[in-house]
């Protein structure tokens, strides 16, 4: 005996995912640049979501004209490749990764944006641009990210 069934979308037919809220994204940014702040930088901070996005970008005044481009171009490249800018730019430096990449649309291999992820599901990229170092503007970038850390992981 054959019963007819009905075609229902199954749960294969959708995704769910997880994304920072905009205070989240914004309390990340402007975290980050209150550390440059104290440290004296002006600079430009891009939190991005999963998709590539922005979600958030703030530019002090009197960080340099190609700041906020090049803040979103590192949280960009930090999202895109899953890997913090610096570890990418180390990669890129010792020849493990081919230079090549350095020269794609909206890529910059600077240290100075981390991913942003919880529970091992990626949500986003920071990125921050205008300090003396891309040290500097990682170090931003970590304090933005240590202070939503608690919203993140649950």
């Amino acid at each position: 005996m054959l019963l007819p069934v009905a075609a229902h979308a199954g749960d294969d037919a959708l995704v769910t995912y997880k994304s920072l809220t905009p205070d989240v994204a914004l309390e990340a940014a402007q975290s980050a640049m209150k550390k440059c702040r104290d440290d004296g930088y002006q600079v430009a901070v891009a939190v991005l979501d999963r998709f590539g996005q922005p979600q958030v970008l703030l530019r002090d005044r009197y960080a340099g004209l190609p700041a906020a481009d090049v803040a979103t171009a590192k949280a960009y490249t930090a999202l895109s490749f899953r890997r913090d800018t610096s570890e990418l730019a180390r990669m890129v430096r010792d020849g493990q990764m081919d230079a090549g990449l350095a020269r794609l649309p909206r890529i910059a291999m600077l240290a100075g944006a981390l991913v942003i992820e919880t529970g091992g599901t990626l949500v986003g990229g920071i990125g921050v641009a205008g300090a003396p170092g891309g040290d500097k503007d990682e170090a931003c970038a970590r304090a933005g990210l240590d202070a939503i850390r608690d919203k993140l992981d649950f």
